[in-house]
């Protein structure tokens, strides 16, 4: 018999999934660190593995302030499957970027494995996506935002140092 319930663990992230959204319209991302529990792993495939929350607190507000994370519009839920025994939870996430000025609409998805270790908090969270095609959505929408005179500075460095060179 399972910890937690699936229904409980459903509830926690559907509660997680807010306070992110609330995190994302505010731009401040200090308390995304306290959804997960003071030993928790985070683990991002292109940038590391965070362990902790001052770790993953450090590295969320570095990653989801400045570009390309500071500009998606939001984390929408594609799917979900909950595995009550394992206290998992694994979702399709989008990261939709906003009309770069051409009305082009770019996002590239993500499978999150949440793992839940009650009291509305997580202990392990990975991030599983292809690098190479993120990277390049990035690339895109920070060429056609300068096009459009809709880059700021953070999205002009950003293609400075990997966009194409001509």
């Amino acid at each position: 018999m399972s910890r937690f319930s699936a229904d409980e663990i459903t509830e926690a992230y559907a509660a997680f999934h807010e306070k992110v959204a609330t995190f994302q319209e505010s731009g401040d991302w200090h308390g995304y660190a306290d959804l997960f529990t003071e030993d928790a792993l985070y683990v991002e495939r292109a940038m590391g593995t965070f362990r902790g929350r001052e770790e993953i607190r450090a590295w969320s507000v570095r990653t989801m302030t400045s570009y390309p994370g500071r500009v998606m519009t939001g984390f929408p839920l594609t799917w979900q499957v909950v595995d009550p025994d394992a206290a998992r939870l694994v979702c399709e996430v989008g990261n939709p970027m906003p009309d770069p000025g051409d009305g082009t609409m770019l996002s590239e998805p993500n499978i999150t494995i949440m793992t839940y270790a009650g009291d509305g908090l997580f202990s392990y969270e990975e991030d599983v996506y292809n690098p190479l095609r993120f990277h390049a959505m990035a690339v895109r929408w920070a060429q056609i935002a300068a096009e459009h005179g809709r880059a700021e500075d953070d999205v002009l460095a950003f293609l400075e140092k990997f966009g194409p060179r001509g």
